[in-house]
C-alpha cells in the first residue's frame, strides 16, 4: 500500500491529510484518526498500516499542528469547525465515517460527532476533557531553549524525560522513533490545547453526539498508567452520565500514549470498536 498525501482548504486554512488503504477493506466508510495535543498525525505511526488492512484510514495534522495551517482563531470551536468542514470537503457531508481520537484528539472527535450525524462509531483513547484530576509522575521540563540553541544532547534528554513523565510508562518504550516523533511534533505545535483539555466538556459533547445520532457506537480505552486521569474514575463518570458505552478497556503496563506503547492491543481494540453495531 502507498500512503497518499491530501490537502483540504477551508477559507485560508489548509489541512494536510495522510490516507492509506484506499484499495483494501471498507473504503466506503473511512476510519479517521485524530492525534493529541503537541502531536501530529504520527501519533498513530504504529496503527495506520494495521488498520488500513481493514479500512481506508485518513489521518490529518489538526489545524495548528504539523504541516497544517494554524486555525483562524486559537479556540476550540475554530479548530473543530475547520476540521469538520475539511472532513466534509474531503469525503462529502453525508458520508458515514468511523472516528477515533487520542487525548486532545478524543475531545475534538467528540465535538465533531456532536455536529455531524454521520459519525457511526467513535473510539476514544485516553481522551482529554474529562474534567477530573491528573496524576502526574513528575514535572515536565522546558525543551524550547535547547531547541533554539540547537543543543541536540539537551533536547533529547529533555524529550526523553517528558515522554516518561507524561506519555509512556516504561523507559524501553522511549525508543528512537518515539523521541523523533515527539520532538518534531512539539516543535511544530502552534495550537496550545492544555487549558482547553483541562476545562472539561467531554461528557457534554458525547451526550450531544448521542442525541445527534442515537445509533452511534461509543468505545473508550486507556493505558493503566495514564497520568492524565484515573481511568476507572473517567469510565465511572461516563457511565454515570448515562452514555451508552459499548466497550471499554484498560491496558496493563501502558501509559497515556497507549496506541504507541501497546500498539497491538490498541489496534485490536479499535478494530473491535469499529466493527460493533
Amino acid at each position: 500500500m502507498t500512503m497518499q498525501r491530501l490537502t483540504t482548504s477551508i477559507g485560508s486554512t489548509q489541512m494536510v491529510w495522510h490516507a492509506l488503504g484506499a484499495s483494501t477493506g471498507d473504503a466506503s466508510q473511512p476510519l479517521v484518526l485524530l492525534h493529541g495535543g503537541h502531536g501530529s498525525w504520527q501519533h498513530w505511526a504504529r496503527n495506520i498500516a494495521p488498520l488500513a488492512n481493514h479500512y481506508r484510514v485518513l489521518v490529518p495534522d489538526l489545524p495548528g499542528y504539523g504541516d497544517s495551517d494554524t486555525p483562524p482563531e486559537p479556540t476550540m470551536p475554530s479548530l473543530v469547525n475547520t476540521t469538520r468542514a475539511a472532513l466534509d470537503q474531503l469525503l462529502g457531508a453525508d458520508t458515514p465515517v468511523r472516528l477515533a481520537g487520542f487525548s486532545f484528539g478524543g475531545l475534538v472527535a467528540a465535538h465533531i460527532a456532536a455536529q455531524r450525524p454521520h459519525v457511526t462509531h467513535l473510539a476514544l483513547l485516553g481522551p482529554a476533557g474529562h474534567g477530573s484530576p491528573r496524576r502526574p509522575k513528575g514535572a515536565l521540563q522546558d525543551w524550547r531553549n535547547a531547541a533554539l540553541a540547537k543543543d541536540d544532547v539537551a533536547l533529547v534528554s529533555t524529550m526523553r524525560h517528558n515522554l516518561l513523565m507524561h506519555m509512556l510508562e516504561h523507559l524501553s518504550s522511549v525508543d528512537e522513533q518515539a523521541l523523533e516523533l515527539h520532538t518534531a511534533a512539539c516543535i511544530s505545535t502552534r495550537f496550545h490545547s492544555k487549558k482547553i483539555s483541562l476545562a472539561g466538556g467531554l461528557l457534554e459533547a458525547l451526550a450531544t453526539g448521542q442525541r445527534v445520532n442515537p445509533a452511534m457506537q461509543l468505545s473508550a480505552m486507556w493505558g493503566e498508567h495514564d497520568v492524565t486521569c484515573t481511568p476507572h474514575t473517567v469510565l465511572q463518570a461516563v457511565q454515570a452520565a448515562g452514555l451508552p458505552l459499548q466497550r471499554s478497556a484498560f491496558v496493563p503496563q501502558a501509559g497515556h500514549w497507549v496506541q504507541y506503547e501497546a500498539s497491538n492491543a490498541a489496534n485490536a481494540f479499535v478494530l473491535r470498536a469499529m466493527a460493533g453495531g
